[in-house]
């Protein structure tokens, strides 16, 4: 630690500290536009001037290290002042060169209410300029559409062109001209390509990035902000969830330095106005081979008649990937008082089974432990679709040095290099031979990343039992750390796993059940992604009029994310709360609360009539999901046992679980700025393959 005193207040700080971060650490607020606590130092926008005594003049707080400083003439610690008036009237030029150009938009910018160039010119700024030349004029720049421009405001701090440089690790974003002619461009006006790039919008210090779907929607002061998760993917990002009356206008990232840090996917935060679009508002009856609208006892009555003719096992449920903690227990409860045992909560037919134990299908190094981890080997896995948080930490990693990464799976742009070792489960049972297995073997906390999609085969459970033998071998799997780490992409995965939404003793999976002929009615809670065959009677609960709901023989409107409290499970295994943000449309309720309601019309009434009396039922029966914001460790042992089963596997290449980044789930099916976004991504992979 080093000594330094700080406005006459002596603290001690670590010597790699910069002088902005000491006096912060000593209660001094330090103005900033260029600097970013997860960006690269630049030091151009000079407003953290402070004065370090014994220097001539003030010194660019946020580029001068602390261990940079010199002691006193007798050896007394460094010397800062933040308030003195050298800083202030430094301080108070900076702004006023900064508002040279500046225009006066603020009534009409989207950026006025929570912008750092309004909040510091009040506090640093003086009440007049001695400058009345005409305004610099930029011309505004085409970024794809997300992110909408007004040039004019830009006072070059670069943090939009460091973001997309080594955060987002896609160098789309550059400066070109200099000095007054200096412009903040994509070189050839395309669209920007990477799946982060809305979070330039949150770091712009003025209003010159900007979301283009937001613009002119609303101002913050008019909104309710709700801090809830999201569950565009599976790794649970902490967002907030910006309202006006019952419609969310936004979404934005809050901080979470174990998962998320303070960046959010384009999917998380537009995925906004699918919200609103295609909604199921009132349950529907298929009558005459046509859905028409019903009121819920109609709904119910034709439910009940169907259920209380059909032999149990011929019955079954299915969960799909949004579906919350809450939801899946009570339909889970129903079907078990009603002695059905046709269960899955693996749409993709994925071969994972609480059976196995709960190691065997969590990320057990957890998001954060790729910050120390040394060495990563990535099977059947494309992280910057299936999870682009993860992805964007993955290149953190990667960008401090000594972490080599090797690929087994389908060759992608992730924007870190890798090493790549092939394409399927050969390459995985040859794996320590192989001379990149080395430098896991010599790592102390390498990590074995297995995405999902390589369980979604005919041979999941063998390439599983592989995996696992891998990982041990490489020695990812020792005391002190399990690197064994398997990336689902579905929000509900691991929490219906952790239930036990699977097949009971003689039941059916997810393939058997949706083929023709095997059952006679069959419950889809957020089923969306495949095809169910003819002959089922379908009961669908769900949000969206997606595929589901075309296939269904009685439609029953549930609740989206936002519009319920409830608890995800991540992939990692962190217990979360969603926070009810808003509130359903029309006739749709809470999705346990409709299975509740069925359940008297059953006959099997379910003992809990709140959301408060489900959960007491749920703790009691899975203790660590009271633990929010915890992870119940899986055991290391499961893994071995799995690793001994064995198992024969086939030739075929593994595959990425997600193909379209921007249509994963019913909400951004129906959300037209992802249609856009994906259409310019095609556009893109068009051009590129031409080339």
């Amino acid at each position: 630690m080093t000594k330094l005193i700080v406005d006459g207040k002596e603290i001690d700080v670590p010597p790699e500290y910069t002088l902005l971060q000491a006096c912060e650490a000593g209660g001094a607020e330090i103005p900033r536009f260029c600097f970013h606590e997860r960006l690269s130092i630049a030091g151009n926008c000079r407003m953290c001037l402070v004065e370090l005594v014994g220097s001539p003049k003030p010194v660019a707080s946020c580029a001068w290290g602390v261990r940079d400083c010199r002691p006193g003439p007798k050896g007394e610690p460094p010397e800062v002042k933040t308030r003195s008036p050298m800083v202030r009237k430094a301080s108070e030029g900076v702004m006023e060169f900064l508002l040279i150009n500046h225009p006066l938009d603020c009534p009409i910018c989207d950026q006025g209410g929570e912008c750092d160039l309004q909040d510091q010119s009040m506090a640093y700024g003086i009440g007049s300029s001695r400058f009345h030349e005409n305004k610099r004029a930029v011309e505004d720049k085409y970024l794809g559409a997300l992110v909408k421009t007004s040039m004019n405001r830009c006072i070059q701090c670069t943090r939009c062109v460091r973001f997309a440089t080594e955060v987002a690790g896609v160098p789309e974003l550059g400066a070109i001209g200099r000095g007054e002619d200096m412009e903040i461009t994509t070189y050839l006006e395309h669209a920007m390509t990477s799946e982060l790039q809305g979070n330039v919008v949150d770091i712009c210090p003025v209003g010159a990035l900007t979301a283009k779907p937001y613009a002119f929607a609303a101002r913050p002061w008019e909104l309710d902000k709700t801090e809830s998760i999201d569950v565009m993917d599976a790794l649970g990002c902490a967002i907030r969830i910006d309202t006006r009356g019952r419609e969310v206008m936004r979404i934005l990232p809050r901080t979470n330095d174990d998962i998320n840090e303070e960046w959010i996917s384009d999917k998380t935060r537009h995925v906004v106005d699918g919200l609103r679009t295609q909604r199921l508002d009132q349950p529907y009856v298929r009558q005459n081979g046509q859905l028409r609208p019903a009121s819920w006892p109609e709904a119910f009555d034709a439910i009940a008649r169907k259920v209380t003719r059909v032999n149990p096992k011929r019955m079954g449920a299915l969960v799909g990937e949004l579906a919350a903690v809450e939801d899946v227990f009570a339909l889970k409860d129903l079907m078990t008082r009603l002695e059905v045992v046709n269960l899955d909560c693996r749409k993709d037919g994925s071969a994972p089974d609480p059976r196995w134990g709960r190691a065997t299908y969590l990320f057990n190094a957890t998001i954060a432990g790729i910050d120390t981890a040394d060495g990563l080997l990535i099977v059947g896995s494309n992280p910057r679709k299936e999870a682009a948080i993860l992805n964007a930490r993955i290149r953190k990693r990667w960008r401090a040095g000594k972490f080599p990464i090797g690929l087994i799976g389908p060759k992608a742009d992730l924007t870190y290099g890798y090493d790549y070792i092939g394409a399927g489960p050969e390459t995985l049972a040859d794996i320590a031979r192989h001379s990149f297995a080395e430098s896991l073997r010599k790592a102390e906390r390498p990590i074995l990343l297995v995405g999902a999609e390589t369980f979604a085969r005919g041979d999941g459970a063998a390439i599983a039992a592989l995996a696992a033998k891998a990982a041990i071998d490489l020695g990812a799997v020792k005391d002190g750390w399990n690197g064994y780490s398997v990336l689902h992409s579905a929000a509900s995965r691991v929490g219906a796993l952790d239930l036990g939404f699977v097949p009971g003793q003689g039941g059916l999976n997810t393939r058997q059940m949706a083929a023709l002929g095997t059952l006679d009615v069959l419950f889809l809670l957020g089923v969306d992604e495949f095809d169910i065959a003819p002959g089922a009677f379908v009961i669908y609960i769900g949000t969206h009029g997606d595929r589901g709901a075309m296939r269904a023989d009685v439609v029953l409107p549930g609740a989206a994310y936002p519009e319920k409290s409830a608890i995800y499970v991540n992939t990692e295994g962190r217990v979360q709360m969603a926070t009810r943000a808003s509130f359903p449309p029309g006739d749709a309720r809470e999705d346990w609360a409709i299975v509740r309601a069925l359940s008297d019309v059953l006959g099997k009434k379910l003992p809990y009539d709140s959301l408060a009396a489900l959960r007491q039922s749920l703790f009691k029966a899975h203790p660590h999901m009271q633990r929010l914001g915890q992870i119940a460790a899986g055991d290391a042992a499961d893994l071995k046992k799995l690793a001994a089963a064995g198992g024969a596997t086939d030739k075929t290449a593994f595959r990425s679980a997600v193909d379209e980044y921007y249509f994963t789930n019913p909400i951004a099916r129906a959300s037209a700025i992802m249609a856009e976004c994906s259409a310019i991504a095609q556009e893109r992979a068009s051009m590129t393959a031409a080339r």
